[in-house]
């Protein structure tokens, strides 16, 4: 059992008995003062210790938000993730190609006259998947644009071909089967 602080000094001799009453005493006179309002009770320690719960709390808050926004980066990666993996179409071995533009350079992507009109028309795009490029539907891609847009490399508007057909000054003329640029 731990004494007192006054109990330790009178046990060592440092003060006697007179001296720990006077400054009870001392001690009660002041705070009965404060109590009356006519002393003026020195709360700068209290000050600094609300304005620094304060501080924490605030820093806490912060920390909290980033924790949060990091779990939410990573759960809509983990979302596109998943959804370019169940959706996307299989990966073609012919030697006709679709060329597109991706960070300033020239890429291609193996595709059949199917896909390429598809890809033309915005029926189906293409996006960054794990270092390489993997080809979803359109409305995979929109899911994928709103969670991260950087992921999508083309997406073409969509292209109504009966209305265009219907107003082609140029719908008698044949195109060539092998035009491609």
């Amino acid at each position: 059992m731990s004494m007192s602080l006054r109990d330790q000094l009178l046990k060592a001799g440092l003060v006697n008995e007179k001296q720990v009453k006077q400054a009870g005493k001392q001690q009660k006179k002041q705070q009965r003062l404060e109590k009356k309002g006519q002393v003026e009770v020195d709360d700068t320690q209290k000050q600094a210790a609300a304005q620094a719960l304060a501080e924490k709390v605030a820093r806490d808050q912060e920390l909290n938000r980033q924790q949060q926004e990091k779990a939410e980066q990573k759960a809509r990666v983990a979302q596109i993730k998943q959804l370019i993996e169940t959706t996307r179409l299989p990966k073609l071995t012919t030697e006709d190609y679709y060329n597109f533009v991706d960070d300033k350079k020239v890429k291609r992507l193996s595709v059949n006259a199917l896909m390429r009109n598809k890809l033309s028309s915005g029926a189906l795009a293409i996006v960054r998947h794990g270092g390489g490029y993997e080809v979803v539907s359109r409305d995979v891609a929109l899911k994928i644009q709103e969670r991260d847009a950087r992921r999508i490399v083309l997406l073409n508007s969509v292209t109504e071909e009966a209305d265009a057909d219907a107003e082609d000054p140029y719908a008698a003329y044949q195109v060539p089967d092998d035009l491609m640029w």
